[in-house]
């Protein structure tokens, strides 16, 4: 089933058992969702989203999560930071399952030996070549790490 279609079958559910908390956040992504298509639009394109996409907004919107949950316990904000934290659970859901350290070290040192890079200046060559196989599966902040080690 695809991701779209999912998040809707679950929203009319959370709708259904009186779930306020499970709604909003679907809603939430489905609105997100619902803005890309008209961006994609907008630029000419089909505004059918594919998976990727899908995948590329529902991340996006983790990210901006897990940021904002950052900055409240910063911020001495507990109760603001664990309800970014609860819906940031509710949006992995949908995202294909995150690889472990060791894997995408793997994919940056295959990455390093494709492009041959060796200074940091090279670290987007690296960048681009290793989410190419990580996108939706692996935060970029991971990748970067993994690439900065083995950059000089």
């Amino acid at each position: 089933m695809p991701i779209n279609q999912k998040l809707s079958e679950d929203l009319k559910e959370a709708m259904k058992a009186g779930k306020e908390f499970e709604t909003g956040v679907l809603r939430m992504l489905l609105s997100s969702l619902h803005n890309k298509e008209i961006e994609k639009k907008g630029k000419g394109g089909e505004p059918e989203l594919s998976d990727e996409e899908i995948i590329e907004v529902l991340s996006k919107e983790a990210k901006k999560r897990k940021e904002a949950a950052e900055m409240f316990n910063n911020a001495g904000r507990a109760e603001l930071a664990e309800k970014e934290l609860k819906e940031l659970e509710l949006i992995k859901k949908y995202l294909p399952e995150q690889v472990s350290l060791e894997e995408i070290e793997k994919i940056v040192k295959a990455a390093v030996e494709k492009t041959g890079a060796k200074t940091v200046k090279e670290f987007g060559k690296v960048m681009a070549e290793a989410m190419k196989d990580l996108k939706g599966k692996a935060d970029a902040s991971s990748v970067s790490e993994a690439a900065k080690k083995f950059l000089v």
